[in-house]
């Protein structure tokens, strides 16, 4: 490992990010400067040119657009108002019931777009005044917004999880998908604790139990969004098909599903696409010059040299994976999740696995580290999208946002230090 080198790429890449250069051109500029400081221009440029080319060329990273096309349609397709519906009939007459309601919303919408920002977008546009209303705290209400949609990208279809599999170089898509439940799961109901603690301190109304008949009208309105879960992971689960033929069949459903509920127009097709396609390429530009950059810190020995540098430390796994754990809660501060994913799996995958680690319980450890960075500022895609739709400032969200944090790092421990709880289900489903 070339020390000067290193430099280039570490200190180049910190300059463009300091000058607002967008992050997938930070990271494919620093790779570019480390390039030309070991090899000649043109060659330089070639490498870049093709390892860029060559990292979008894969079957599985197709999955990613159509995901993303399948989000879009939903956001546009009157999924969000009736999973919060459903959910209200479930937890409102509880204390704290709308923060509940919140929270479960979230997961349900995230998990079904596999987007943290869509799920803080769509279901905090309609609960922020819905509780506000009610006299939560709006504050709280953003905070609690803003955790919980995170959740999405833990609980499957995450597009987060397939970019980790491409990173890993391989490791089964379906058990990453199953693996995300249980931790997510927990992740929401730790979100419920704080959120029914602090609604009895406060003293926040709770809704009216609703009939049976109701209730089931509700849970009618809500199963054909729910059934989207059902059919692309049973699908994935039972081999029926792959997660890339999952999410084209995704996006067939959702399609439909609009139009069956008169939310979407023909007209609307056309919008759908352009963002979907807007956003597709910010996505894969970001896996191009992330998978780049690793190649190039591989060159350069980097992930070798840091892998022996943290044994040498200690081979005490507990404290390697605190240690680990510090640098991506770190890392998820300031860079966004698909480019730390990319850049840090080659990194500390091959650490852990020497530890004994499952390379499926490591990815989701990985995914929980950096969800909490988007809740955090300066690079929080989710802190300032909850904040923007609740018009509030940041400053104003950090102080409910602490207890909400703090459960949120609770989980992580115990998801590193207990494997089962992430393992088992993958087990049952002979996955792993």
């Amino acid at each position: 490992m070339n020390l000067v080198e290193v430099l280039i790429l570490v200190v180049s890449f910190l300059v463009f990010l300091s000058l607002r250069v967008p992050i997938a051109f930070a990271i494919g500029l620093a790779a570019l400067f480390t390039l030309l400081s070991a090899m000649p221009f043109l060659p330089s440029v070639t490498t870049l040119a093709q390892r860029m080319a060559t990292s979008l060329d894969s079957f599985t990273l197709s999955a990613i657009p159509f995901f993303i096309l399948a989000g879009q349609i939903m956001n546009r397709g009157g999924i969000a108002v009736r999973l919060i519906n459903f959910a209200k009939a479930i937890v409102g007459p509880l204390p704290g019931g709308l923060a509940f309601v919140n929270i479960i919303s979230c997961m349900l919408f995230g998990a079904i777009s596999g987007s943290a920002v869509a799920a803080a977008s769509a279901i905090g546009g309609f609960m922020n005044p819905m509780m506000e209303k009610d006299g939560y705290d709006k504050s709280f209400s953003a905070a609690v917004n803003i955790t919980s949609a995170t959740t999405g990208l833990i609980i499957p279809p995450s597009n987060v999880l397939i970019v980790y599999s491409l990173a890993s170089g391989g490791v089964s898509i379906a058990a990453l998908f199953i693996a995300g439940y249980v931790p997510g799961i927990l992740i929401g109901l730790a979100l419920m604790i704080v959120a029914l603690v602090y609604s009895i301190i406060k003293k926040y109304p709770t809704d009216k139990m609703v009939g049976f008949k109701e209730f089931f009208k509700r849970f009618i309105d809500a199963f054909p969004s729910l059934m989207l879960l059902v059919v692309v992971i049973g699908g994935i689960v039972a081999g029926i098909f792959t997660a890339t033929e999952a999410s084209a069949i995704a996006v067939i459903y959702t399609l439909v599903l609009g139009f069956v509920y008169k939310e979407i127009t023909v007209k609307d097709i056309s919008p759908i696409l352009l963002e979907t396609i807007k956003t597709s390429a910010i996505v894969l530009l970001l896996v191009s010059t992330s998978i780049a950059m690793s190649w190039v810190m591989s060159y350069e020995n980097i992930p070798q040299e840091i892998s022996n540098t943290l044994l040498a430390i200690s081979d005490n796994p507990i404290v390697i994976l605190i240690i680990i754990n510090l640098i991506l809660l770190f890392v998820g501060v300031f860079m966004d999740m698909t480019p730390a994913v990319l850049i840090f799996t080659p990194i500390f995958l091959p650490i852990v696995t020497e530890l004994g680690m499952d390379p499926i319980h490591f990815g989701i450890i990985m995914i929980m580290n950096l969800c909490i960075g988007l809740c955090t500022p300066p690079v929080g895609s989710v802190l300032f999208v909850g904040c923007s739709v609740a018009d509030l400032k940041i400053q104003q969200v950090i102080r409910p946002l602490l207890p909400l944090f703090l459960v949120m790092i609770g989980v992580l421990l115990l998801i590193t230090y207990f494997p089962d709880l992430t393992l088992w289900l993958p087990r049952v489903f002979d996955l792993v």
